[in-house]
């Protein structure tokens, strides 16, 4: 299912049921046929915002030109995210590693010692399981920045990518400028390259798209995220959970449809309702 949807008013525009995966060439058919549209009414396109697919840059390239490309910001921090989340479940399975070996049965007075450890290590485990999320929450408050130093205290490694993390938000910094964002960026990226395991984690660091998710820095009115197309698919993928035949191409149509005349109609529904409200209050 495709889609375009003003990312301003999250009202869908245009829509394209495919009963197979999207190629270059659907998107480029599928751009062409709003770019007539766009043309029909006189508009013009100012700037797009897509996730990190391969499939758009081309299309984009060859229907609109050299317009504002977006790559969605909450996608690429996603990537990062998930990379940064396997590095410390690698952690706690390289600390389960160094857990003594015990026998059956009440520990005795030699092996207290080697007990008395393997529970340190195993709360340790247990604590980044629980606080996994502290390494990659955006903002963080005075009790989890505690929990966050306590628990990875004698693991330096974990502690530098919380701070790198951290680095990675602040270019997204709307009062950040596009050119001051890239400078930092290439000043992270010489610092994560220094080391060769560090560099292996965060690969998703060096990636393209990363630039193109800072576009948005130097244009106000291009989002960042392209949360308006989101917020559609996940409606969709709830309906055909519940209703079986919401599966089916024709239903899928039938449904985008009445969506985009329920949208086209919110306007005089509100007004209706508000008229309302006022005449019962008399």
């Amino acid at each position: 299912m495709l889609s375009i949807v003003d990312n301003h008013h999250f009202k869908r525009l245009m829509y394209e049921v495919l009963d197979h995966e999207p190629t270059s060439d659907d998107m480029i058919v599928f751009f062409r046929r709003f770019a007539e549209a766009l043309e029909a009414r006189g508009l013009r396109l100012r700037g797009i915002t897509t996730d990190g697919s391969p499939l758009y840059p081309p299309a984009i390239a060859a229907v609109f030109g050299r317009v504002p490309h977006q790559i969605c910001e909450f996608h690429v921090l996603a990537e990062l995210g998930k990379a940064v989340l396997h590095a410390v479940a690698q952690v706690r399975r390289q600390l389960k590693a160094t857990m003594p070996t015990l026998g059956r049965g009440r520990p005795g007075r030699a092996q207290r010692p080697l007990a008395a450890r393997k529970k340190r290590v195993e709360r340790k485990i247990a604590d980044l399981f629980e606080h996994r999320h502290l390494f990659v929450r955006r903002h963080l408050t005075v009790a989890e920045k505690k929990t966050l130093q306590r628990i990875t205290r004698g693991l330096p490694a974990l502690r530098t990518l919380r701070q790198i993390m951290d680095e990675v938000y602040r270019l997204f910094d709307r009062r950040c400028r596009l050119e001051t964002a890239l400078a930092k960026l290439a000043r992270l990226r010489r610092r994560v390259a220094r080391f060769k395991r560090l560099r292996q984690t965060l690969k998703k660091l060096f990636s393209p798209n990363l630039e193109k998710a800072l576009t948005f820095l130097d244009d106000a009115l291009l989002p960042a995220t392209s949360n308006a197309v989101e917020r559609g698919n996940r409606r969709h993928r709830k309906m055909q959970k519940a209703v079986y035949r919401v599966r089916t191409a024709q239903t899928i149509h039938g449904r985008i449809a009445l969506d985009m005349l329920r949208d086209a109609q919110a306007q005089g529904r509100l007004q209706t309702t508000e008229t309302l409200h006022q005449a019962r209050a008399g």
